[in-house]
């Protein structure tokens, strides 16, 4: 069962809160993301726990199950850390565009073993907000754009990044989930 692309721009969650997740990027300190991404990893790495045939599950037919959102948002924080590194060594970088859908199916996300993902979302996680950790003062408002245009801060960046793993934990654990910054 294939999901429909998301191709929407979520860029607007820079400028208010999300209705679904309840995560508010325009108040979330950017200073904060080391942390807050160490801490969304460690849920993940919990739900990871599940049994397998639970993890593969999709709920709906238009959403991808905890596994794959779990592989998502390990290939995020690569894919961040990679940009993070642009930023802030090239002035105004334009980053390589990248398609999560055909990522989940290229890498077949479904088919991955958990605890190997869980390990590496853990890492991934902690590289990336290792790398956060070391932005200094002046490097915040370094920028760099998306293929499509958007155009960032290390600051929005930030911001709009954290967004991702924190709604995706959202669509597998609902309201009842561990609290977002932000959150209702």
């Amino acid at each position: 069962m294939s999901i429909e692309p998301d191709d929407k721009d979520w860029t607007w969650v820079l400028g208010r809160r999300c209705p679904e997740c309840g995560f508010d990027a325009s108040a979330f300190p950017a200073e904060s993301v080391g942390a807050e991404l160490r801490a969304n990893a460690t849920a993940w790495v919990q739900l990871l726990r599940a049994p397998v045939a639970e993890l593969r599950r999709r709920p709906r037919h238009d959403r991808w199950s905890p596994l794959e959102y779990a592989c998502h948002v390990r290939d995020v924080c690569t894919l961040y850390e990679t940009r993070l590194a642009l930023m802030l060594s090239e002035d105004d970088p334009l980053y390589p565009n990248w398609g999560q859908d055909a990522t989940a199916v290229e890498r077949d996300y479904l088919g991955q073993e958990p605890r190997a993902v869980a390990a590496a979302l853990l890492a991934a996680a902690d590289s990336l907000a290792t790398a956060f950790d070391g932005v200094q003062p002046g490097q915040w408002e370094r920028r760099g754009r998306r293929g499509d245009g958007a155009s960032f801060t290390v600051a929005s960046f930030s911001r709009y990044l954290i967004h991702d793993p924190v709604h995706h934990l959202w669509d597998v654990m609902g309201p009842v989930g561990p609290a977002s910054p932000g959150a209702p």
